[in-house]
Order: C-alpha cells, then sequence, then structure tokens
C-alpha cells in the first residue's frame, strides 16, 4: 500500500487491494507493462515496491521480496480489516496459516495468511487507496477456486464478519457463492480446485483477472516478454473467452474482455480448451 491523498477508508471485509511479490522488480515491471500497458510508481514503502497504475488510475502493487521472507509469486488479494491482530486471531481459529504478520506497513498493518485449502491472501488494516474490484481500471474480477465452496464461504465469513457490514450481501447460488457490496458484486467463490494437482493453475487460490481490449495481442506479449501459457489455460465462458497466462516469475493471472464477467469456476476452466 502507498501513502497519497487519494486513499480512503475501505469498507470491512472486502478486498481493498491486490499485490504481487516476485524475485526480481525490472522483469516483473517489464512484464506487465508490456502485456497491460501498466506504468508505475514507488510508493512510501520504498524502491523495492511500486504502483501499477492505467491512464492515472491505481491497479495493483509489485514488490521485491526477500528470500524466506515472503511465499513464490502469487497475486494476492488484499481484504480491509478494523483489527488485524482480531483478523490474525480468527485466522489460526479456524485452521488457517498466519504466514506473516500482522506487521507495520506505511500508514497501516498487514497480515499474509493461507486459507484451510492453501488459496493466499492477506488482510490491511488502515487507510487505502480508492479502488474496487469491477471498477475503473482495478481488476475485473476476483474469485476463489477452492476445494468445496461452501466450506471456504465459512471460513472467509467467520474471519471477516460477512455479512455484519450493512453493504456486504452474501448470496448462495447452486454452484457458487457472491459477495456483493452495495449491489456490485465484489468478489465470488467456487469450488472444484484440486489440492493435489501438480498444475498450479488447478490448486486452491485466488484468481485475478484483469480486462483487455484484445485477449490474443496481450497474451502473444506476454510469450514474448517471457511468460506463458498454462496447460487448458484458454476458456469459454457464458460470458466470453479468457485466458489464464503465467508470468517470467510463475505468477498465474487471468485475462478477459474489457466489459466482460472476469473469469470461470474452476470446473469451467478444467473443461476448457487447451492451449498448451
Amino acid at each position: 500500500m502507498s501513502a497519497s491523498a487519494d486513499h480512503v477508508v475501505p469498507v470491512s471485509g472486502v478486498p481493498c487491494w491486490v499485490n504481487l511479490m516476485v524475485s526480481d522488480l525490472r522483469t516483473a515491471q517489464a512484464f506487465y507493462a508490456a502485456v497491460l500497458g501498466w506504468e508505475f510508481r514507488t510508493s512510501s514503502l520504498g524502491d523495492r515496491f511500486l504502483v501499477a497504475s492505467a491512464d492515472g488510475s491505481p491497479v495493483a502493487g509489485i514488490g521485491e521480496r526477500q528470500p524466506g521472507l515472503a511465499p513464490a509469486t502469487v497475486w494476492t488479494p488484499y481484504f480491509a480489516v478494523r483489527d488485524a491482530d482480531l483478523t490474525a486471531a480468527r485466522i489460526q481459529e479456524r485452521g488457517a496459516t498466519l504466514a506473516v504478520g500482522p506487521v507495520a506497513l506505511g500508514e497501516g498493518r498487514a497480515g499474509l495468511a493461507a486459507d484451510p485449502d492453501g488459496a493466499t491472501f492477506g488482510f490491511w488494516e488502515g487507510p487505502a487507496l480508492a479502488w474496487s474490484p469491477g471498477e475503473g481500471k482495478a481488476p475485473a474480477r476476483l474469485d476463489l477456486q477452492t476445494r468445496d465452496v461452501f466450506d471456504a464461504a465459512l471460513f472467509y465469513a467467520e474471519v471477516f464478519e460477512w455479512p455484519a457490514e450493512r453493504e456486504i450481501e452474501v448470496v448462495y447460488r447452486r454452484d457458487h457463492v457472491e459477495v456483493d457490496r452495495g449491489g456490485q458484486t465484489v468478489l465470488s467463490l467456487h469450488g472444484g480446485g484440486v489440492q493435489t494437482s501438480a498444475q498450479a493453475h488447478l490448486r486452491p487460490r485466488w484468481l485475478v483477472t484483469f480486462a483487455v481490449d484484445d485477449i490474443e495481442r496481450a497474451a502473444a506479449a506476454a510469450i514474448d516478454a517471457g511468460g506463458s501459457k498454462p496447460s487448458q489455460a484458454a476458456f469459454r465462458t457464458p460470458q466470453g473467452f479468457s485466458r489464464t497466462l503465467q508470468d517470467p516469475d510463475g505468477g498465474l493471472f487471468t485475462l478477459t474482455h474489457r466489459g466482460g464477467d472476469g473469469p470461470a469456476s474452476a470446473t469451467d476452466a478444467r473443461m476448457g480448451e487447451s492451449d498448451s
């Protein structure tokens, strides 16, 4: 997170940012600039942490990890909380892993954890940039691919007190769960993740989806910049075509057409077109 006049107090319990920690910051910066057209600036956390923006709007954070102090390269959503210590205690009480923190960072406090099925997520106490999934240049969608959608919904609901906030509504669909804020879906949870899969894109994880005007052009730019296409990474949904890519450091992310509704569930991804 960085400090600026654009900071707001985010609604507790909903995503307020996405981060990526990498082994080589310059390589990651060049890759995402080529694929998504991002520009970068340094943050209040120093020159080892950059804030990516598109058309002047904040999109995501990318930082350089220190060996042994951060997990592998994974796009990670951060949830706003009122009390980082209380959130950390809830995470541990419910059988999840608290990997880092809470630690003081800039004007707030942050923690990093893995849910009971291994999906990495973070939490943030303090002011944050004005940012919300599906709005402006922020990620188009945030979706959890998990082993059991209802077990996962219970875990996150207890940790983040869904729907204690009056603005938050949890909607149980036939095969997935949506979390809405003010009538707009800010994240969804889907079952079908395979914990024992040898393929990282099929294991439980948070899917971060970015919208582009031309998926094939962005995918080609990713390959040219040192990225790759995981097996069965291209798939269709009722909303259109999406593609999962891997950056040079192994970070997985999904592209969807601008104006589309984002990624499919884990089951849809596995049933999609193989593009290895």
